[in-house]
């Protein structure tokens, strides 16, 4: 799941949400915002069993996946567009 909010900078807050045993491992979302880089936004297991990432864009265009550990690519199962295997997000 994927929610897009303004945040109170005044820029725009992406929370990537995924189900907390889609992976037994660590899992980062990674993507064109931060160079593509394992483990700069991990995920972080929540009280109701989801794991969660929040990160602040910029407006644009965006591609993103999933990274777990082991390096298992997983999908956003809710995106909105897809180029090939990534999803993508467009902040407006």
């Amino acid at each position: 799941m994927i929610k897009v909010a303004r945040s109170r900078k005044g820029g725009t807050t992406v929370t990537f949400v995924l189900p907390g045993d889609v992976h037994d491992g660590p899992v980062s979302v990674v993507g064109d915002f931060n160079g593509w880089t394992p483990g700069a936004n991990p995920l972080v297991r929540r009280w109701n069993g989801t794991r969660s990432a929040k990160v602040e864009v910029a407006e644009g265009r965006f591609e993103f996946r999933y990274l777990g550990e082991g390096g298992t690519w997983l999908d956003e199962p809710e995106a909105p567009e897809r180029n090939g295997d990534n999803a993508v997000l467009v902040v407006a």
